[in-house]
C-alpha cells in the first residue's frame, strides 16, 4: 500500500505483494473462524464476510474506473491497493467454505456410522505412563508456511501470465473480476493439488509420557526423551494446526494431526494432556504458558 501511496507505482512486483497481502488477511481470517466456539458462530461470520467481501468487490466493479475518478490520490491510490488485494482474498475465504461443505457432506454420509473420535489416552505397554496413537505429518510450521506462501506466488504469477495471454477477455469482463477467475480455475487447483500431497506424506505416529520421560514415534522411528532434558514442548488439540513439537536431547520435531488423513474412525485432533503430564513436566523444571482457551499448551525451559 505504501508502495502505491509513494509512488503511484502498479509494477508487477507492488502488484504481486498486493495479491500477497491479500491472501495474508484472508489466511488469518479463515483461520480465526474455524476456532470460534460455538462452531455455528464461525460458519456464520466466515459465510457473512465472504458474501459480503463478494457483493462488495461486485458493486466496485460495475461502475468501473469512474468510481475512484472523483477521489483524492492518496484516497484512490488506497482503494486500488484493497481492490486488488480482494481478489485472492475473497478466493480463500471461498476456498475456506469449500472446505466447510466437503467436510459437512462427509459428516452427512457418515451419520450412519458411528462419528469419529478424537484419539484418547490408552495405558502405555511401557507399564509407567499413558500414551495415544494418532496419524500426523511430519513437517514444520515454518516449511508449511512457506508452502503455502509458495503456493500465493505460484498462483499469482500464473495468474497474471494469463491474464497477460488473454488481455482482450479481461478487458471485455474487468480486470477484477478477471482476477477472481483466476483465482478459481488455477488457485483451487493447486490448492487441492497441495492438500493431497500432504496427505499423502501422513505417518503413523504415538506419543507417551512415562515417569520420567517423553517417548515419542514418527513412523518407525522412536525418540525417547527425558524430562530434564526436555527444551520445548508445544502440544495443540484442536484446528488444522493440531500438532506436537518437542525440542531436547538432540531432537527438533515437529507432528501436524491436524492437516495428515486420520485413521478410520478418529478425527484429525489430539487429546487433551492429562492433569499428571502438567505434574511432572512441571517438577522436571519447565514453565507453562496456555493460549487459544487452553488448546495451545506450551512447556518452556527458563
Amino acid at each position: 500500500m505504501v508502495w502505491t501511496i509513494a509512488g503511484d507505482d502498479l509494477s508487477f512486483f507492488p502488484f504481486l505483494l498486493m495479491l500477497l497481502g491479500g491472501w495474508s488477511i484472508a489466511f488469518s481470517f479463515v483461520n480465526a473462524t474455524m476456532e470460534m466456539r460455538p462452531v455455528r458462530t464461525g460458519v456464520a461470520v466466515h459465510l457473512g464476510v465472504a458474501v459480503g467481501l463478494t457483493a462488495a468487490m461486485i458493486l466496485v466493479i460495475e461502475p468501473g474506473d469512474a468510481l475512484l475518478a472523483g477521489l483524492p490520490e492518496p484516497v484512490r491510490a488506497v482503494a486500488i491497493v484493497l481492490q486488488i488485494a480482494a481478489g485472492p482474498a475473497a478466493g480463500w475465504i471461498w476456498l475456506g467454505l469449500l472446505s466447510r461443505l466437503i467436510d459437512l457432506i462427509g459428516r452427512r454420509d457418515a451419520k450412519r456410522r458411528p462419528p469419529p473420535a478424537a484419539p484418547e489416552w490408552e495405558r502405555d505397554e511401557g507399564g509407567d505412563g499413558s500414551g495415544v496413537e494418532f496419524s500426523a505429518l511430519d513437517l514444520r510450521m515454518r516449511t508449511l508456511t512457506l508452502a503455502i506462501v509458495a503456493v500465493v506466488l505460484v498462483v499469482g504469477l500464473a495468474g497474471t501470465a494469463l491474464l497477460i495471454a488473454f488481455d482482450d477477455a479481461v478487458m471485455r469482463v474487468g480486470a477484477r473480476l478477471a482476477i477472481i477467475l483466476m483465482g478459481v480455475v488455477v488457485g483451487l487447483p493447486i490448492y487441492l493439488l497441495l492438500r493431497g500431497a500432504l496427505r499423502r506424506r501422513t505417518l503413523s505416529c504415538g506419543v507417551a509420557f512415562g515417569n520420567d520421560e517423553l517417548r515419542i514415534r514418527a513412523g518407525s522411528t522412536t525418540h525417547r526423551i527425558p524430562f530434564r532434558q526436555l527444551q520445548r514442548l508445544v502440544w495443540r488439540t484442536r484446528s488444522d494446526y493440531a500438532r506436537i513439537e518437542v525440542r531436547g536431547a538432540g531432537v527438533d520435531l515437529s507432528l501436524i494431526a491436524g492437516l495428515a488423513e486420520p485413521p478410520p474412525g478418529r478425527t484429525g485432533e489430539l487429546p487433551a494432556l492429562p492433569r499428571r503430564v502438567f505434574r511432572r513436566l512441571e517438577l522436571s523444571g519447565l514453565s507453562v504458558e496456555r493460549a487459544r482457551r487452553d488448546e495451545v499448551v506450551t512447556f518452556r525451559r527458563p
